[in-house]
This record gives C-alpha cells, sequence and structure tokens, in this order.
C-alpha cells in the first residue's frame, strides 16, 4: 500500500482528494452502480399490468413490491453504512452489488405473489447502505465547489436506471414475457461488482481523540457516532423534508406507466416508454436543479435550503393542475413532463446539505441517515399509499392528491435554512483538525 497524502484537508483546501483521473473513475463507477441499482429496483413498475393479470393482485399489492425494497433499505442502511465508515466502502459497495443483482435474478424463478416479495426484500438487502456509502466517496474525493452538482448527477443515475428499468421492463415482457426482465437487467450489476474494487478509497477520521477505546465497546462507538449527528437541526429538517419530497417522486415512478395503460388505453409497452420518458425528465432535473442550487448558494449558503423549498412548492402546483384541469393528452403529457423535471429537486441539494454539516468522520453515517428517511417515509410511502388511495378512490385521484406531500418538504426546509449557515459553520470549524487520507487501491 502507498498512501496519498494531501496537501490539506479535502473540504478546507477544496481541491480533489485524489489526482483527477482517479477520482472521475470512481465517480463513474459509483454512478453505473447506481444505474443499475435502480434498474434492477423499478422494472418491476411496467411489469404491473402482467402481473396483475397473470396473479390477479390489487394495486396495494403490486404497490407493496416497490415498497419492500424502500423498507429493507432504510432499515438496513445505517448499519451497512456505519460499517463502511470504519472498514472499507468499495468492498462493502461490491459485496452490495453482488447481492442485489443475484437476487434479481432470481425473480425470474418465482411463482406466485409470495416468492417474488420474499426475492424483492433481498433486492433490497443488496442495496442497502449503498446511496450513502456511494455519495460519502464521491463527496470525500470530489472538491467541496462541486458537491451538490455532483451528488445531484450520481442521485440522477438513479432516475436515469428507473427510466432504463421501466422501458426495458415494458419491451422485454412484451417479447419474451415478465419473467425474462429480470434475468436481463440482473446480470449487468456483477460485472460492474467486480471492477467497482479498483475504485480509490479514502481513510476516515478520527472521532475524538480517544476514538481507539471507544470502538473496544460497541455501544460506545454508537453512541460517538449518535453524538456526531444528533447536533445539527439542519441535518434532521432536511431528512425529513427530503422523505417527503420523495413520496411525490416515488408516488409517479410507481403509477404512471399503469395511469398511461389504463386513462389513455396506451399498450403495456407503450405505457412503460411514455413513463419511462417522465422519469427521464426527473433525472435531467436530478442535474440541473443540483447546479442551479450550488449558484444560488454562491451568493449565500442558506439560499440552498430556500431553493429547494420553492421547487417543492412549484412541483405540487404542476401535478396538481396536470391530474385535475381538463385538457387534451398531448398537454397533459408536457405538463406532467414538466412536473417530473421539478420533483427531482430535492436528490442532489439534501444529500449535499446533509454532508456539508456533519461529522467528516460519520459521512457514509449521516448519508445512510438521509437514506432512510428517504426510503422508509418517503420511497417506501408513495407506492403503497398511492396503490390504497387507487383502490379506493380511482388511481386519477390518487395522483393529484399525492404531491400534496410536496408541501410539507417546503416547510421542513424552510426550518433548515433556519439553522444551516450556523451549522455549516461549526462544520468547518472541525476541518481544520481532521484530515482525511485516501488509499491507494481498495485492496489496501
Amino acid at each position: 500500500m502507498n498512501p496519498h497524502t494531501p496537501h490539506s484537508g479535502p473540504d478546507d483546501r477544496d481541491d480533489y482528494l485524489v489526482s483527477r483521473p482517479r477520482a472521475w473513475f470512481a465517480f463513474a463507477m459509483t454512478f453505473a452502480l447506481m444505474l443499475f441499482d435502480y434498474i434492477d429496483r423499478q422494472v418491476i413498475v411496467s411489469l404491473f399490468p402482467h402481473l396483475k393479470e397473470a396473479w390477479s393482485l390489487s394495486d396495494k399489492q403490486l404497490g407493496a413490491l416497490v415498497s419492500v425494497i424502500s423498507i429493507v433499505v432504510a432499515l438496513g442502511g445505517l448499519p451497512v453504512a456505519l460499517l463502511a465508515d470504519r472498514m472499507s466502502r468499495v468492498k462493502s459497495v461490491a459485496v452490495m452489488a453482488t447481492v442485489w443483482s443475484v437476487a434479481t435474478i432470481s425473480c425470474m424463478f418465482t411463482r406466485n405473489y409470495s416468492q417474488l416479495f420474499a426475492a424483492r426484500a433481498m433486492v433490497g438487502v443488496g442495496e442497502s447502505g449503498y446511496g450513502s456509502v456511494g455519495a460519502a466517496l464521491i463527496a470525500s474525493l470530489f472538491p467541496k465547489r462541486m458537491r451538490s452538482m455532483l451528488l445531484g448527477a450520481f442521485f440522477a443515475a438513479g432516475s436515469m436506471g428507473a427510466v432504463l428499468g421501466v422501458m426495458l421492463g415494458g419491451v422485454i415482457a412484451q417479447r419474451w414475457g415478465w419473467q425474462a426482465a429480470f434475468g436481463v437487467v440482473g446480470f449487468p450489476g456483477l460485472a460492474v461488482a467486480l471492477l467497482y474494487l479498483l475504485v480509490p478509497d479514502y481513510k476516515t477520521v478520527e472521532l475524538t481523540s480517544r476514538l481507539n477505546k471507544a470502538k473496544a465497546s460497541p455501544w460506545n462507538f454508537i453512541k460517538h457516532v449518535a453524538s456526531a449527528l444528533s447536533d445539527s437541526r439542519t441535518v434532521w429538517w432536511t431528512c425529513v423534508g427530503a422523505a417527503f419530497q420523495l413520496i411525490v417522486v416515488s408516488t409517479v415512478w410507481a403509477w404512471l406507466p399503469s395511469y398511461f395503460n389504463r386513462f389513455h388505453g396506451a399498450a403495456p409497452d407503450v405505457a412503460a416508454k411514455q413513463a419511462a420518458l417522465i422519469v427521464l425528465c426527473g433525472a435531467l432535473g436530478a442535474f440541473a436543479w443540483g447546479l442551479v442550487v450550488d449558484r444560488a448558494a454562491a451568493r449565500r449558503p442558506r439560499n440552498k435550503p430556500l431553493a429547494v423549498a420553492v421547487l417543492c412548492v412549484a412541483t405540487l402546483l404542476v401535478f396538481v393542475a396536470a391530474f385535475t384541469v381538463t385538457m387534451p393528452a398531448s398537454q397533459q403529457f408536457l405538463l406532467i413532463a414538466f412536473g417530473g423535471f421539478l420533483m427531482t429537486c430535492t436528490v442532489g441539494p439534501a444529500a449535499g446539505i446533509v454532508l456539508d454539516v456533519v461529522h467528516p468522520g460519520v459521512r457514509s453515517t449521516g448519508a445512510a441517515l438521509l437514506s432512510l428517511f428517504q426510503n422508509m417515509f418517503g420511497l417506501a410511502v408513495g407506492p403503497f399509499v398511492g396503490g390504497a388511495i387507487s383502490d379506493a378512490l380511482g388511481l386519477q385521484t390518487a395522483l393529484a392528491v399525492m404531491p400534496a406531500f410536496g408541501l410539507v418538504a417546503a416547510a421542513c426546509f424552510l426550518l433548515a435554512a433556519r439553522h444551516y449557515e450556523s451549522d455549516l459553520h461549526r462544520a468547518d470549524n472541525r476541518l481544520q483538525t481532521y484530515n482525511e487520507v485516501p488509499l491507494a487501491s481498495a485492496s489496501a
């Protein structure tokens, strides 16, 4: 092992922690795995019409096949990220990607709803902690000035993966049956998992000068981590706000293919392609709004959460109009697409805000806390609750009602803005004491 020694801490010097080519290789591989993560997660939504016909499932049951992954990810994310923060992030990611890819492939061999539900839960086991660990790696290898933009691009890979998952699922199911869709999308992740071992890792800074003593007791170590995470109101309000906005996102992602199929008479594969275009708009929005929010924060830091709050309200207004106002189908599609572009506004900035203010030694764990809220109280809620409302009142009503959660999200980001600058100042003071040193290779 030949560790590189940076000139100073990564955040105070605002520079790359490793060479630019190695940092961008790490970003490319982390981006690719996020892409396959969401391909495997979202492929099932385009298969809803086929599953409904084959097994006579309710919308609530179909939504649960999406929500179960988010619930498992939420429960497993913090323990996985805690281990990754103290051990090897790169090796942890490689193992996670292998597990979720194999679990996705196993879905093609299921013969009833219970088996498919269990296989989908195993996909969630593999995906636990990946987003938070990957985000922490990117945040540490790249300059702070690029953080929201790069994290927006990283999480936009989730939207792009959802696009490909929805589109591929519909096309493959139409030609070879819905079981084949799981097999086709599951194998590429295995190859990328092996290549990920070439990604550079970084050494973790100490939480306290007596960390070794704390690590002697698991309970004391957990208390150290909890203390490092719990002193920021910005983190908690951001986590709650991001979760509520993702209720809107997950509802749209899960139910648009069925909406176009039922209300516009589109064949399942055509409906999947139409929904994929909306999700693609979300991928573009995640990157674009990350860039916009970074620019707004350059003038004053608190503009970051304030800008996100405004965008959450705009998303609500657009979707309410799209699903309640009578208009030609083409106009409605354009309005839904614009809402799709707006709805991912929190993806990059929320992660950036949290990573800006948490202790540098628990970045993966801080991101995992955000992931817990996003998955348990955001991504898990939308498909299931939207399906339940659809069973009771109809799918169009569900799609008109669910965006109201964005108003709560906006209120949370307004509250985060009140504390962000003071929490940011405290975090910057810590960084003058700590220094992160990269590893020469993941195997070091």
